[in-house]
């Protein structure tokens, strides 16, 4: 029997200094990602982590009694050895390849690009470098997506159908597969690896309305509709019906709130990583899953926009 060595991957070692950290991106997420840094979970992993400043393309004030640096001097300086990448979707492969390339670990929001392709190759280029490249996937952190995973364990899915709303798409977020890859994620992680059957658009760029549908389908051949709708008006919403052999599920289960926020576990789980305290195996089922994930997002905007230059 082999024995329970943790490891990240071949070529990054345990390690027991502190890894510096540049927080890229001064929004919601950079904001809670310095102020985690500079709270961490106490007796975990994260406590390695120190934050040596922040990136941003205005001149800003201290964040959090954090300084603002440059760019170059995050690539240069050797007591910065991470990078927690928090800009608008279309920035991070630029942001993570430049940080890769200087040999820095990379934590990055999803998706981590706008295309299937690219993100192997930054898996690829993190492989090389001896680096963690790690994407957060928060939305599979919430206490009730996790009741939900715990109440459908053992059914057997008939049919499926999750539609998100929200507001108006902010520019820099790509196609809403790409931009709503939370969603898909939660699909792929209840119900295994999915297939394309069609995919759709409807877009009124006047008046700011962006509706995409997905049909997917089980290694079961058991059919699932992904629906992202985003208009003025709209509320940040998730509709869902998931018909079982044994009942329907049309809400979200209740859950208690969990005592750590999702971020900071996400933070956890990211300094396990530069800790080689992860299995190989969930390392490699994650990646699966991840560019798993991506791939569907690249063949649904492709027949989606297929099907748009066919009703032109």
């Amino acid at each position: 029997m082999q024995s329970a060595q943790l490891i990240i991957s071949d070529s990054v070692s345990l390690q027991s200094d502190m890894f510096g950290s540049v927080v890229v991106g001064i929004g919601t997420a950079g904001f809670v990602r310095i102020r985690d840094i500079l709270a961490p979970l106490p007796s975990s992993a994260a406590e390695k982590l120190s934050v040596k400043g922040f990136i941003s393309r205005r001149i800003l004030e201290e964040q959090q009694g954090v300084k603002q640096i440059t760019v170059e001097d995050a690539l240069s300086r050797d007591d910065i050895k991470v990078a927690f990448v928090c800009t608008e979707n279309a920035a991070h492969e630029e942001n993570i390849r430049m940080f890769l390339e200087a040999g820095k670990h990379v934590c990055v929001e999803y998706p981590m690009a706008m295309t299937h392709k690219t993100a192997v190759e930054l898996w690829d280029l993190a492989q090389e470098k001896g680096v963690v490249l790690h994407e957060e996937h928060i939305e599979l952190l919430t206490a009730d997506f996790k009741q939900l995973k715990k109440d459908i364990a053992g059914k057997r899915l008939e049919e499926g159908f999750l539609h998100f709303t929200g507001g108006p798409l902010k520019p820099g977020f790509g196609f809403p597969a790409f931009s709503g890859i939370a969603r898909l994620t939660w699909l792929v992680d209840l119900f295994g690896e999915l297939s394309v059957t069609a995919a759709s658009m409807e877009e009124d760029q006047q008046n700011k309305y962006m509706k995409m549908t997905a049909q997917l389908i089980t290694k079961e051949q058991k059919p699932l509709t992904w629906i992202e709708e985003w208009a003025p008006g709209l509320s940040r919403a998730k509709d869902i019906n998931f018909r079982f052999d044994s009942c329907t599920i049309t809400q979200l289960p209740p859950a208690t709130r969990e005592p750590v926020g999702i971020f900071m576990q996400d933070l956890v789980l990211f300094s396990q990583k530069l800790l080689g305290q992860v299995p190989r195996d969930q390392l490699h089922a994650e990646r699966r899953r991840i560019l798993h994930c991506l791939e569907l997002a690249d063949r649904i905007q492709q027949l989606s926009l297929q099907g748009s230059a066919q009703d032109t």
